[in-house]
């Protein structure tokens, strides 16, 4: 399917007189409490006294799915969590991945770092032809270096177009992916009836030791005029959201993190718990939210099966149901009823 691309967008260039940009990258622009380099060692010194779940303590059920039905399917409204921050959503009949992960380590090398726990609920190979890629920031677990060389060569990185945050463009040129839109903040592209918009989170982004905060965060919003539809990526819980849901809002869709969040002291900066997930479903105005960045990779301090029970007392204390903000097992897909 060719896609067609209408600029909404001027250049996109660093402008120190933006809030969120310095002379140097990046930065958040809501009270945020910086971990160096001392809080980090302090928070790995607490992880070894304490005593962390083991990798064998965890069972995920993996949903059956039908490949065949998604790889053709262009009329019907899915999303598939193939896990971690994962989503397959298929809208207008343009299949889009959400910080793909698909390899077995968030990590820059394949003997060390974080591991799946859990096989990707859809592989790469049972995916349909993925037409548009968002990437919500550089970390391992959400920018996957064989992942993406993959689904380039997949296409042959003809028609893939990723969307990637401010700055980020020049790390898929070095691999020879040009097929690449680069934006700022509430700056957009449109992709046939596709609106794709670049939305304030609260995060950081770093690749390497020397390239901290040099390229920009984001969530993604993919706007049609019959649904609406916000991947947060990773984000501590900010007003950034009120703002989103009162632009753009009321969302069909969120797709919020639960996940990765203790310990708080370190992590409330940079990652919502469960509690705050719901703020900003609530902030969204989203109609329904599915929980992401959970439950694949151990990435912090509290259980990996944890997420799900505190959203559960989270959503039972603001009173909203869990049909409205789903749990999903690794590779359950959802198909959205027709408006019409």
């Amino acid at each position: 399917m060719a896609l067609f691309l209408f600029s909404t967008c001027s250049p996109v260039e660093i402008d120190p007189q933006k809030p969120h940009h310095t002379s140097r990258g990046f930065r958040n622009v809501h009270a945020y409490e910086k971990r160096g380099r001392f809080a980090f060692w302090k928070w790995q010194w607490q992880r070894i006294a304490k005593e962390l779940p083991s990798a064998e303590e965890y069972t995920f059920p993996v949903a059956e799915n039908d490949p065949a039905f998604l790889q053709k399917n262009r009329t019907q409204t899915t999303v598939t969590w193939v896990g971690h921050a994962t989503l397959l959503l298929q809208l207008e009949g343009i299949n889009i991945l959400t910080d793909p992960h698909f390899t077995e380590r968030a990590s820059p090398v394949s003997w060390a770092g974080p591991k799946r726990l859990v096989a990707p609920g859809l592989s790469l190979d049972d995916l349909p032809v993925i037409d548009i890629v968002v990437i919500s920031h550089n970390h391992h677990d959400s920018l996957d270096l064989e992942t993406v060389k993959r689904l380039h060569q997949r296409r042959g990185g003809e028609e893939t177009l990723f969307f990637v945050p401010l700055k980020l463009k020049p790390w898929f040129t070095k691999l020879g992916i040009t097929n690449v839109i680069e934006l700022d903040w509430w700056q957009s592209h449109e992709v046939g009836k596709l609106k794709v918009v670049a939305l304030p989170v609260q995060h950081w982004s770093r690749r390497t030791l020397l390239d901290t905060n040099k390229t920009l965060w984001a969530a993604w919003g993919i706007v049609t005029p019959e649904f609406r539809f916000l991947f947060a990526g990773d984000s501590g819980y900010t007003p950034h959201f009120r703002d989103i849901g009162a632009r753009y809002g009321p969302f069909d869709l969120a797709a919020i993190p639960i996940g990765a969040y203790e310990p708080r002291w370190f992590m409330k900066a940079s990652h919502v718990n469960p509690e705050e997930a719901v703020q900003v479903h609530q902030d969204l105005q989203a109609k329904f939210s599915v929980a992401i960045h959970w439950g694949t990779f151990i990435l912090t301090d509290e259980p990996l099966d944890e997420p799900p029970k505190e959203l559960a007392s989270a959503l039972k204390q603001a009173g909203i149901s869990p049909q409205e903000f789903m749990v999903f097992q690794h590779g359950q897909t959802h198909i959205f009823a027709d408006k019409n």
